[in-house]
């Protein structure tokens, strides 16, 4: 039986997880047995396809998948390095309620897409509303976490 080796194109099915358990991401297309069934997760449902070498995946989910033979298992754990970063309080910063467009209600957990000094275009979560401003968090949400996948080598195309 084949096993794969570097620069193979493979299909993969995968649960993602935080150390909590919440399903970050995954797969499956059962609802009933999938948590990471809305607008938060960030793969379609059915395999994953994709070509190993070319850094389309977790670079310890490729690496823990040459050798491997279709229908074999395997569980990763991947570092908050590895994954999104740390958490860098210097991406935490405040504006004036003034400076929110009008039409936009702010609300803790809200997402918006705002332009840096730089002229690109940064997603920001709305952490904290006072009177007069509103914390934003410019780091990934997933910054700091842990993840696990639990994988399974479908195909070998």
């Amino acid at each position: 039986m084949a096993q794969v080796k570097e620069s193979d194109k493979i299909l993969l099915n995968f649960i993602g997880k935080l150390t909590d358990g919440t399903i970050i991401d995954s797969t499956n297309a059962d609802p009933e047995e999938d948590s990471c069934n809305d607008d938060d997760c960030c793969h379609d449902h059915g395999p994953l396809e994709l070509t190993l070498g070319e850094g389309e995946f977790y670079a310890p989910i490729e690496a823990a998948l040459i050798g491997m033979r279709v229908g074999e298992k395997k569980t990763v754990v991947i570092s908050s390095d590895e994954a999104f970063g740390q958490h860098d309080q210097e991406n935490v910063f405040s504006i004036l309620r003034s400076e929110l467009a009008d039409d936009i209600t702010p609300e803790v957990g809200l997402t918006l897409e705002v332009t840096g000094e730089d002229d690109d275009i940064y997603m920001v979560t709305i952490i904290e509303i006072s009177d007069e401003e509103i914390s934003l968090d410019a780091n990934h949400p997933l910054a700091g976490e842990e993840l696990t996948y639990e994988f399974e080598l479908v195909e070998i195309l």
